[in-house]
C-alpha cells in the first residue's frame, strides 16, 4: 500500500533543492524573510511551529505569496497537523513519528513528510506506504555516509536530510541518489537576520536554488 500523498510529496521535494527551515518571533519577520527567500527561487518554506507565531505566519504567508508552498514543521502532535492545515499550511513536517502522528499524516489532506533516524524507524513507515522522509537529525545521526548507505537495502525511499546542513554539507547531500532535497536554515541565519541584510538572505537563496542534484 502507498500512501496516498507519496507523489505529491516527491513532487514537492523535487521542486527546488532546499527547502528554508523557518523559525519566525512575529509575522512581519515572516514576510520579510519570505520575500527574500522566493525572490531568490526557493518556492517551498517551512514554518517551525516552535513560536506563537507560526500558525499566524502560515496563514498570512499563504495567501501573500500564492506562487509558493508554505509548510509546517516540528508537527509533533496530531491536533498541530489539522491546525496547520486550517491555517492552510501546504505540507506538514514532523522530526519523528509515533502512531499517532502515521495515523494523523493517513487522514491528513496535504502530503506529510514524517522525520526518521534509524534504517529500523524508515522500515516503519515504509510498511504503512511512506516513500518519501524526512532524516533527521541528519548530522547528528550519521550524516550523508549514513544515507548512501541506506540506499542499498532501502532504494525505494527517498530523503530530505534537515539538522546540522549548511551550504556546504548541502552538496554531499544533494549528490546522493536516494536525496531529493535538504532542509536548512542557512539563508536566514541569525546574524543575518539581527543585520536586516535581507540582499544577503536573497543571495543565499539564489546560490541554494543552483544547487545541483545527482
Amino acid at each position: 500500500m502507498r500512501y496516498r500523498h507519496t507523489e505529491a510529496t516527491l513532487a514537492l521535494m523535487r521542486r527546488r533543492p532546499v527547502i528554508p527551515v523557518l523559525k519566525v518571533a512575529d509575522v512581519a519577520a515572516a514576510l520579510e524573510q519570505a520575500a527574500a527567500l522566493i525572490a531568490g527561487g526557493l518556492h517551498v518554506l517551512e514554518i517551525t511551529l516552535r513560536t506563537p507565531a507560526a500558525l499566524k505566519a502560515i496563514a498570512v504567508l499563504a495567501k501573500a505569496f500564492p506562487e509558493a508552498i508554505i509548510g509546517a514543521g516540528t508537527i509533533i502532535e496530531a491536533a498541530q497537523a489539522e491546525a496547520a492545515v486550517e491555517a492552510g499550511a501546504g505540507f506538514l513536517v514532523s522530526p519523528g513519528t509515533t502512531p499517532r502522528l502515521i495515523e494523523a499524516a493517513l487522514r491528513s489532506s496535504v502530503p506529510f513528510l514524517p522525520g526518521v533516524a534509524s534504517a529500523s524507524e524508515a522500515m516503519a513507515l515504509f510498511e504503512r506506504g511512506f516513500r518519501a522522509l524526512k532524516f533527521f537529525p541528519a548530522e547528528a545521526a550519521g550524516g550523508a555516509k549514513y544515507l548512501a548507505a541506506l540506499a542499498g537495502p532501502l532504494p525505494d525511499l527517498v530523503f530530505c536530510p534537515t539538522g546540522g546542513i549548511d551550504a556546504q554539507k548541502a552538496k554531499a547531500y544533494l549528490e546522493l541518489d536516494n536525496v531529493a532535497c535538504v532542509g536548512g536554515s542557512w539563508m536566514v541565519a541569525r546574524d543575518i537576520l539581527d543585520a536586516r541584510d535581507f540582499v544577503r538572505v536573497e543571495e543565499l537563496a539564489r546560490q541554494a536554488t543552483a544547487l545541483a542534484r545527482r
